[in-house]
This record gives structure tokens, C-alpha cells and sequence, in this order.
């Protein structure tokens, strides 16, 4: 899955995010609607991870969701 169809079900796939990583919170997820950058700057913020480690999780995370 890539990450256009992840933005389109965003409401569909909100409860795995937040199941995946607990540290966001409704409002976080609320937030960042669907917007790959924004999830990628909250889990940066999060977690401590690099911009590189980030993106390969996201990645991962969509093709998980195929």
C-alpha cells in the first residue's frame, strides 16, 4: 500500500498507527490527518528516531497494510 491510500483511509487506519505507536495521542493523530510528514515529524519528535529511520518504519508500515 502506498502512502496516498494510507492518507485516503485515514480513518480507517488511525486505530493501527496509534496500536503501532502508543506514544500519539488522538489529538497527534487528529493532526496530522493522513499527511506522511506530519506523522513522520510527530514520530521523530516521539521517539527520538533519525528522519531515515522514520521514513523506513513509515515505509514498512504501508507495505504491512498492502
Amino acid at each position: 500500500m502506498n502512502w496516498d491510500i494510507v492518507e485516503g483511509k485515514w480513518n480507517q487506519v488511525k486505530g493501527s498507527i496509534k496500536e503501532k505507536w502508543g506514544e500519539l495521542t488522538d489529538d497527534d493523530l487528529t493532526e496530522i490527518d493522513g499527511r506522511k510528514d506530519q506523522l513522520s515529524g510527530k514520530l521523530q519528535e516521539k521517539y527520538g528516531w533519525t528522519k531515515e529511520e522514520t521514513e523506513r518504519r513509515l515505509d514498512d508500515f504501508a507495505r504491512e497494510r498492502a
